[in-house]
């Protein structure tokens, strides 16, 4: 069995370094960006962030290579995993399962997170943001993935896999409800008792849904699935 995770706000907590690294591409650009309002809805591509800011594209791309440049240095240090994270990476492993790591967020700087925090995943995969993580979920047959942010419950969706989402993010339970998770807790600590007691439940479900990729192929093909930053 394999389960996947998101990483910002569903494992790890970055705010305080997000909000400190944006302000810092500001003061180095001009760019009228700020930290704050960006580290409160994590989740969405960063060159997102940067467009809603009224930047043109080549203002966009710098303010990207900006910003990465600085998340070693910034971010990684003043990041903390939440709580239940580190044990429902253990509860995936001490069921005989493998645990995945699909993000948005640039591949690189995701790995410094897992190295610093002494994390082992299977697989980390970075870039993808909502549908667009159905592409990796069903590479690797997961048949769940945990989320906090709307967009996660809609790329389990797209991948045939039971969405579980905790509301330690931007989404309120109730939005991640509608959004159609399919179990909304109330954080990680919570995780390990369920998956301990749901292997009947997982058991019945489709190792890849093949509706859903067509689905997410559709949308590709359509222009509704967004490029990463």
């Amino acid at each position: 069995m394999t389960v996947g995770f998101d990483l910002d706000m569903t494992l790890i907590d970055p705010r305080p370094g997000m909000v400190l690294a944006m302000d810092e591409v500001g003061r180095r650009t001009g760019f009228p960006v700020n930290g704050e309002k960006f580290a409160s809805n994590l989740g969405p591509p960063l060159d997102g962030y940067f467009r809603s800011c009224g930047l043109d594209e080549e203002q966009v791309a710098r303010g990207v290579r900006e910003f990465r440049a600085l998340y070693p240095e910034i971010v990684i240090p003043r990041t903390a995993g939440l709580p239940g994270a580190a044990e429902s990476l253990a509860a995936v492993r001490a069921a005989g399962g493998s645990a995945v790591v699909v993000t948005g967020k640039y591949g690189p700087n995701a790995q410094l997170h897992l190295d610093a925090l002494g994390w082992q995943v299977e697989h980390l995969v970075g870039e993808l943001w909502s549908t667009e993580k159905a592409v990796a979920l069903r590479r690797f047959g997961a048949k769940v993935y945990v989320g906090d942010h709307i967009g996660d419950v809609n790329g389990a969706r797209a991948a045939g896999a039971f969405s579980v989402a905790v509301p330690t993010g931007p989404c309120t339970a109730q939005e991640l409800r509608a959004a159609g998770a399919d179990l909304v807790l109330d954080s990680l600590t919570e995780f390990p008792r369920w998956l301990a007691g749901s292997a009947a439940v997982l058991a019945g479900l489709p190792e890849h849904g093949e509706d859903a990729e067509r689905e997410t192929d559709r949308q590709q093909q359509t222009g509704q699935v967004q490029p990463q930053g």
